[in-house]
């Protein structure tokens, strides 16, 4: 195997075989040399180095594979904020441009860094095995053991801290997006409408849990949280999701699929759960739960969650729209989640603080009248969050439409005869939608909690 193939030469052996052989390979082509292997996910060089903390350089003796990924906006430009279609935790505002749009990693590449005065020699490589699973691996060539361990220690610790950035996993691995991150900054308790004292009731049990660690230990309690939100979809559940990450300032991972093409769902539930132990204290997001479990992964999940493994401070917070598709070992043993919170319809005096904040964003011109948003609300009798937010967004496209020849009151009483068809004819899918950034109206409503 020739320095220049070793790659080649490498992936051409069977799977089980190809680490031992090129670390047998680097031992004997480099005896003056340490080696070093690992195969942790987190040592992930090239974003350590681009974040300044060392210097990489690629070596072109080889031949790289490089993957090369486009990171942009799913939305134009050109589309106005107010009338894109909003939802969901994963959601992209309009105008929104990435800093950098296009991302290469290598997945088979050889780098040379310098790393505090040292020059390290790094392989790295991926294979497929048959369990359809990738597998990732290292090799570090330099002066000491302790040099490589100690690199290997820093690049880790760097990238399992997340720092103005949500940690998403999807297909498998975790990637950290500051552009998500900026996205959900604009979602506060301070624009969120809940009945009566819930959203009160909600901050308050995790703001807690974050400040009382030592009184958990005194008493033997252990320190970990599961907090699961419940109810038809459009009535708040993601920007109380999102309102919390702002609030709580801890580390946040977002869960989009355990699914993968290349990896088990009982893999991808195991690595989810083990970076959120490293990342500890943190929000592990499990957004629309009953969709991410199913019969194969659930008992799976179950142990992961409640098992011998410790959580130690970890608040799964979860979401669903389906609370009947849970198992009964999900929804009712406290262990797991210990609180469960009713997100409803919103009734009348939720609906009129929406209405009312929403209102108050708009230009003169398009507002109505306090009578007329007291008459809508009453109007809108079992709409969503959701629904009243496409309310306000249909009726201004109508109004702009007739060129102002009918007042925006008017295109609004009118549109909630024909969202209501829709509601009948359609389920409500839609996801919980950013509220204007306006502070909290001051009528509530209290409600007995289950």
């Amino acid at each position: 195997m020739g320095k220049e193939q070793i790659i080649r030469e490498a992936l051409a052996l069977p799977e089980t075989a190809i680490d031992y052989h090129v670390s047998q390979y680097l031992a004997e082509k480099f005896p003056e040399k340490v080696l070093v292997e690992g195969n942790d996910t987190l040592f992930n060089v090239e974003t350590y180095a681009r974040a300044g903390h060392c210097s990489l350089e690629v070596q072109t003796f080889i031949h790289n594979q490089v993957i090369t990924d486009w990171q942009g906006s799913e939305l134009s430009s050109g589309i106005p904020t107010m009338i894109a279609r909003f939802g969901g935790f994963m959601e992209k505002t309009a105008g929104e441009s990435s800093e950098e749009e296009i991302s290469d990693s290598s997945k088979n590449a050889w780098f040379t860094v310098q790393w505090k005065d040292n020059t390290l020699d790094i392989l790295v490589m991926h294979w497929p095995t048959g369990f359809s699973r990738v597998i990732y691996a290292y090799w570090i060539l330099c002066d000491s053991h302790q040099i490589a361990k100690d690199f290997i220690q820093e690049v880790c610790r760097w990238n399992a801290e997340v720092r103005g950035e949500v940690l998403v996993f999807s297909g498998s691995c975790w990637k950290k997006d500051a552009q998500l991150f900026q996205a959900i900054q604009g979602a506060s308790f301070d624009n969120l409408i809940l009945r009566g004292n819930l959203k009160q009731q909600i901050r308050e049990d995790l703001e807690r849990f974050f400040t009382m660690r030592q009184t958990y230990d005194e008493y033997n309690i252990p320190w970990k949280r599961g907090v699961l939100l419940v109810g038809p979809p459009g009535n708040g559940k993601t920007h109380t999701v999102k309102a919390l990450i702002n609030a709580l300032n801890m580390p946040c991972l977002y869960v989009k699929s355990f699914r993968a093409e290349h990896s088990t769902d009982e893999d991808n539930i195991h690595a989810v759960f083990d970076r959120a132990r490293k990342s500890a204290p943190c929000i592990l997001v499990l957004e629309d739960l009953d969709s991410l479990l199913n019969e194969e992964n659930r008992s799976f999940f179950l142990n992961e969650l409640d098992g011998f493994a410790s959580n130690t401070g970890i608040v799964t917070l979860a979401t669903t729209n389906h609370p009947e598709k849970l198992d009964p070992a999900i929804l009712d043993r406290p262990s797991r989640f210990d609180r469960k919170y009713p997100f409803d319809l919103p009734e009348q005096p939720e609906r009129l603080a929406y209405i009312t904040l929403w209102n108050e964003t708009l230009k003169p011109a398009l507002r109505i009248s306090e009578a007329g948003a007291v008459r809508l609300s009453e109007l809108a009798a079992g709409f969503s969050f959701a629904y009243l937010k496409e309310l306000f967004l249909s009726s201004m496209m109508h109004w702009v439409g007739s060129a102002g020849q009918e007042t925006m009151e008017q295109a609004m009483i009118d549109q909630v005869d024909v969202l209501r068809e829709q509601m009948v004819s359609t389920p409500d899918t839609s996801e919980e939608p950013p509220q204007p950034k306006l502070p909290s109206p001051r009528r509530r409503m209290r409600i007995q909690l289950s």
